[in-house]
């Protein structure tokens, strides 16, 4: 029997981004499935089963809060928001809106994956 590798959603519109986040990911034993834009994130987390969301805020097609609510409306996946946006303001909102974490760009990936690693735990 196959051990079920962890699948990670990653929607940011940056490309480096997106590839330094699979590269970490698939070092620390994570499938990953990436978006470019909200609409493409929200298609993927409604056809496959995804066990974490990483969604950055500034996306071209929407706000990466819409994707997050959208997504908390009919799902219980841990969602982590990464964002340049390091307000207070804007951390309170996005966890009142149903973000399980907030990290802040630029980050250390070692963090990032411990933050995946305990909103896994609490699943």
């Amino acid at each position: 029997m196959t051990k079920h590798l962890p699948v990670s959603l990653v929607i940011d519109d940056e490309v480096q981004i997106r590839r330094f986040l699979r590269a970490g990911f698939e070092l620390d034993g994570f499938a990953v499935q990436e978006a470019a834009t909200g609409a493409e994130g929200l298609r993927i987390a409604t056809l496959r089963p995804i066990d974490i969301v990483i969604v950055d805020l500034g996306l071209p097609d929407m706000d990466g809060a819409e994707v997050a609510e959208r997504i908390r409306s009919w799902s219980t996946v841990p969602i982590i928001v990464l964002s340049v946006r390091s307000s207070e303001d804007e951390k309170v909102r996005l966890l009142e809106l149903g973000a399980d974490d907030y990290v802040v760009k630029p980050f250390g990936m070692a963090e990032l994956l411990a933050r995946v690693r305990a909103a896994l735990r609490r699943q």
